[in-house]
């Protein structure tokens, strides 16, 4: 085996991250790849309106602005390799800008596009060939903003072999930008399924930029001295999958099995069949080991035959919604703000009646500041807060709906509660509510092409169209936990947690702080107890998958975002505030251990 290493660093977690992780990694991480994930669902829908205004628009311009003008002299320089998927909608326009960019600096760089993921052209054809959404069945929407194919590594890496520099993609899996140097840098095969799924995991940690090196963990006061410079996460591949996982020298943050652990569950969904289009990926049994100060061994990635199919998201214009808030402050702050804002909902109701218009066709009101995240498990005392924030939304398949709504919240100030100021300055304003749509494709129908400098060069497979199908996990043994007396101890006591989304799904991650509370943790954690938890959020089934490798479990629960994304009108439309919520739960643990174990 090679004693080769390479150091690939992750420099964005969306369009919108901070400037601060291209400058650490290209100043001082030592990296050989700097990769950037820019794109979500809604930016597709984003760029390809852009585009159709502006011929030369569609892409990330964070990408060229804030990453390669600044940095393009010190890449060059320092040989450094990018993958990006700003190429959004508009992949050759985004190539231009970055032959402007290198130009402009004096620099020669050789850029690389993979192309084929935009299927917009083909909506058409593809609802003709019955493509429905994966979860409901539901046939394709008639008009659509955009339609895109999550394509793999291997397109990336024939792009790095025939020389690109900087390899720009439009849609492909984010752990795709990690996959495809390693592949080119290790020669990995379309079979050669664990290091592939090894791969995978390196770009599923990495991809989220600072989230797994001490960005947003549950120990929150282990980290925030270093907030102003919380590292960037560093991955260093040898060639069998196996990884350090660190961050640059000096910089604020963590790396620990815990934080890595947390963003390994990040939205994952099922860990032992998680499918990614090159292959299907076990990190049941993957393990996390501190090997040195901010740096964790991780290895045990195990992978099987990919799929038939791509998975293929589309967008498209779903009504529109508004949204509005106001601060009310003093005795009985909440009832007056629930109470405000049904009088508000009901009042612009009868106003849409009186205008011939249709009802709303959902509305979510939320008291924040009284544990609106909580439900029916909120505290007695939060409902006596002094100062809360009334939030009320709408959605009307007219625009005049949310118009109307818009003019009669601000209109509501003089005329109901007491002691009420805006948010902001104003009229809420009325957006389009973007709805997702996600089905499968057979890998076949969807062509790839990779260029270098507008050149199309060889691609052996794009993708290996294989057999492979989720595939239930073995059953761990029943938890192993000793009866006798036991005592209550809220879960952030043995446990640390992340949580996310995945479409309607909301996805929370626990991870012992100790394999000896593992069993616990799996006795009282059940999904019935979990549900119950989110009892005023989640109608559907939950699901729960163990990891015992890192002695975690993730859990899903289905129908808990209101249909998730800008298509939500929930306070926390993406469930990224579930995990700490399950946290205060209190659970049962032996008088006996709970001694032994400090606890009490």
């Amino acid at each position: 085996m090679s004693d080769k290493v390479v150091k690939i660093g992750g420099a964005s977690g969306y369009w919108g991250d901070t400037a601060l992780g291209p400058k650490q990694l290209i100043r001082h991480g030592g990296v050989d790849y700097l990769i950037l994930d820019y794109l979500a669902e809604i930016t597709m829908s984003i760029l390809a309106k852009a585009r159709s205004r502006d011929p030369e628009a569609g892409y990330a311009t964070d990408f060229i602005d804030r990453v390669m003008k600044p940095w393009v002299r010190e890449i060059a320089d320092k040989r450094i390799r990018v993958i990006a998927n700003a190429g959004g909608v508009n992949l050759q326009a985004c190539r231009r800008a970055l032959e402007a960019v290198a130009e402009e600096a004096g620099v020669t760089l050789k850029i690389g596009t993979v192309e084929g993921d935009n299927l917009l052209d083909r909506a058409d054809e593809l609802r003709d060939k019955g493509l429905r959404e994966m979860e409901t069945g539901a046939a394709m929407p008639d008009t659509v903003m955009s339609v895109n194919a999550y394509l793999g590594a291997f397109p990336i890496a024939a792009a790095l072999d025939a020389g690109a520099d900087i390899v720009v993609t439009g849609r492909c899996v984010d752990s795709a930008l990690a996959v495809g140097p390693l592949i080119h840098e290790f020669g990995w095969k379309p079979e050669d399924y664990d290091r592939l799924a090894a791969g995978g995991l390196v770009g599923h940690l990495i991809e989220c930029g600072a989230q797994t090196s001490g960005g947003n963990f549950t120990d929150w006061q282990d980290t925030e001295d270093g907030w102003e410079n919380t590292g960037f996460p560093i991955a260093e591949v040898s060639a069998d999958g196996s990884f350090v996982l660190t961050k640059p020298p000096e910089t604020g943050g963590l790396v620990s099995p815990l934080t890595a652990g947390e963003q390994m569950l990040y939205e994952i969904g099922d860990a032992h069949s998680y499918i990614l289009p090159d292959v299907i990926c076990d990190f049941t049994r993957v393990t996390m080991e501190q090997v040195g100060e901010d740096r964790v061994l991780i290895k045990g990635a195990r992978g099987r035959e990919p799929t038939a199919s791509y998975k293929v998201s589309a967008t498209y214009l779903g009504g529109f919604a508004c949204i509005g808030s106001f601060v009310i402050v003093g005795r009985d702050a909440a009832a007056r703000a629930r109470r405000m804002g049904e009088a508000i909902r009901n009042r612009a109701s009868a106003m849409l009646e009186d205008e011939g218009l249709q009802a709303f066709t959902k509305s979510d009101l939320q008291v924040i500041g009284a544990e609106a995240m909580f439900g029916d498990h909120a505290r007695p005392e939060a409902l006596q807060a002094r100062e809360v924030v009334l939030r009320l939304g709408v959605h009307h398949p007219r625009k005049e709906g949310v118009e109307l709504f818009s003019k009669e919240f601000v209109g509501a100030a003089l005329s109901m509660s007491p002691a009420v100021t805006g948010v902001t300055p104003g009229r809420p304003r009325p957006s389009p509510v973007v709805g997702l749509f996600s089905g499968l494709i057979n890998k076949d129908q969807v062509p790839v092409t990779v260029k270098v400098g507008g050149d199309p060069v060889a691609l052996p497979q794009a993708c290996q169209q294989g057999p492979g199908q989720p595939q239930p996990a073995e059953e761990l043994e029943p938890p192993d936990v000793i009866g006798g007396a036991t005592v209550s101890i809220p879960l952030i006591r043995l446990a640390v947690a992340r949580s996310g989304d995945k479409g309607n799904y909301a996805n929370i991650g626990v991870i012992a702080r100790d394999p000896r509370f593992f069993d616990v943790i799996r006795a009282a954690l059940t999904p019935e107890r979990v549900k119950a938890c989110f009892s005023g959020l989640t109608r559907g089934k939950v699901t729960a998958h163990p990891l015992p490798g890192i002695h975690g479990i993730n859990f899903l629960l289905a129908e808990s975002l209101d249909g998730g994304g800008v298509s939500s009108l929930h306070l926390d439309p993406q469930g990224k505030t579930y995990s700490q919520v399950l946290l205060e739960l209190e659970i049962p643990v032996p008088e006996q251990e709970a001694r032994s174990w400090g606890l009490l």
